[in-house]
């Protein structure tokens, strides 16, 4: 009786599981992937307004501290949005 355990067979048997099984598996989909990258956020500093009240004497009247503070909040007010928009776009 002759046998028909040939190594080439079994070889060829196992290669051609392992092809099909590899086709069965379905291939892994691209992943996307955001790195955060650190980048300055403030470009430019805007340059603080010289205040009126900032230049009174210290022996100044009331009066005079009143209207230099008066006359200062629209400037401060300009100033402090700009301010605003920068640290914004730090956001």
């Amino acid at each position: 009786m002759k046998t028909h355990n040939q190594p080439g067979l079994v070889i060829l048997a196992v290669l051609l599981v392992v092809l099909l099984a590899g086709c069965a598996s379905v291939p892994p989909a691209p992943v996307h992937v955001e790195v955060p990258v650190v980048v300055p956020c403030i470009g430019e500093v805007p340059q603080r307004p010289v205040y009126e009240f900032d230049q009174l004497p210290a022996s100044a009247a009331d009066g005079e501290i009143i209207l230099a503070l008066a006359r200062d909040w629209t400037r401060g007010r300009a100033y402090e949005g700009v301010l605003e928009a920068v640290v914004a776009g730090c956001r």
